[in-house]
């Protein structure tokens, strides 16, 4: 009777390229071209995952997937659910000892790709991202990304002045453990400096936008900022228990005040002044509810099973295997 026989590992891979695709139609097939390419050492693969794109990049992807020279993985999204939760999704079905995340926009040049591998491979860094001498983003997404960064300074813990971009380079062993996180809300740098600390940056080119404008809007930045503060640092509200403090002990200076007003003056306080600490007063404590009720309202939504990520579909070499993490409650047909 024939026995059956073990299937041999798969190759192991270099590189995985994870590119999140939204409007990208346009660009993403040049892009794969570029990244074709290039020659790194143990070869690579390149992850598509298509966040729900109103355009044609579905097609554009499935296309890709089938032509392409190098192995080409497509994840499909049942809907826009954010670049950083693509990302996740990207992370649990790249099979590299590396792993590079990038944008579909090409302001990244791909040339840079084997630099910034080859840094984080030869130097042995867990993560190394990239920073940029210029960049060339609108004016206000500038001021955001560098508001962004000072916030993280302050609530992460990652070196000083480290630039956080989403051009970053990371070993599998940080992929595999930022994939574990299940929650609604992922911040994906928030989630690195809780593995390693062990991170190193590089400068690279910026180049101007080819196609279209920039898809993060003051919405998705304001709403990334909330992930960064609310979901990996408890400064909030500690911030706004320092404000409630605070205006308790301005609180008993103004009673001081009040009382001496009283017993020395016949006229009694202005309506000015009165008005003026009711509302610093109504203010602090309207901002505190704010603070604690974006808290209560995230725990609800991830107690409440809000997915991270719901894949409709899987297409190339990643969907012969289940991911490395599965997500609970997530939905894939594979292809």
């Amino acid at each position: 009777m024939p026995t059956a026989t073990a299937r041999p590992p798969a190759a192991p891979i270099g590189l995985s390229i994870v590119v999140p695709v939204y409007r990208g139609a346009a660009t993403v097939g040049q892009l794969v071209a570029a990244l074709s390419a290039l020659r790194p050492e143990g070869g690579l693969e390149i992850v598509l995952v298509n966040d729900g794109s109103p355009d044609d990049s579905g097609p554009v992807c499935r296309a890709l997937a089938a032509s392409a020279t190098v192995p080409l993985t497509y994840v499909e999204h049942a809907r826009n659910f954010g670049e950083h939760n693509a990302v996740m999704s990207g992370l649990r079905h790249a099979r590299g000892a590396f792993i590079i995340t990038m944008d579909d926009d090409l302001q990244n040049p791909p040339e840079e790709v084997v630099r910034l591998y080859d840094h984080a491979r030869l130097g042995q860094w867990d993560v190394v991202y990239t920073r940029y001498a210029k960049k060339e983003h609108e004016g206000w997404r500038n001021l955001g990304s560098r508001f962004a960064n000072e916030v993280a300074d302050q609530l992460l813990d990652k070196p000083r002045g480290l630039y956080l971009s989403s051009f970053r380079c990371m070993s599998a062993l940080v992929a595999r453990e930022v994939a574990r996180y299940t929650g609604p809300y992922p911040y994906i740098d928030g989630l690195i400096m809780q593995v390693t600390q062990r991170i190193d940056s590089i400068e690279v080119m910026h180049l101007a936008r080819m196609e279209g404008r920039s898809n993060y809007t003051l919405r998705r930045l304001v709403r990334l900022w909330l992930n960064l503060a609310t979901n990996f640092s408890l400064m909030p509200l500690r911030l706004a228990m320092l404000a409630g403090v605070c205006m308790g002990a301005l609180g008993m200076v103004g009673t001081v005040f009040t009382i001496v007003e009283a017993m020395t003056k016949d006229t009694p306080s202005g309506w000015a002044s009165v008005m003026t600490i009711t509302l610093l007063v109504a203010g602090v404590q309207f901002l505190i509810l704010g603070v604690m009720g974006e808290y209560l309202g995230r725990a609800f939504l991830s107690a409440n099973g809000k997915p991270q990520g719901v894949v409709r579909e899987v297409v190339g070499p990643a969907a012969a295997a289940p991911p490395a993490v599965v997500v609970p409650g997530d939905v894939e047909t594979r292809a």
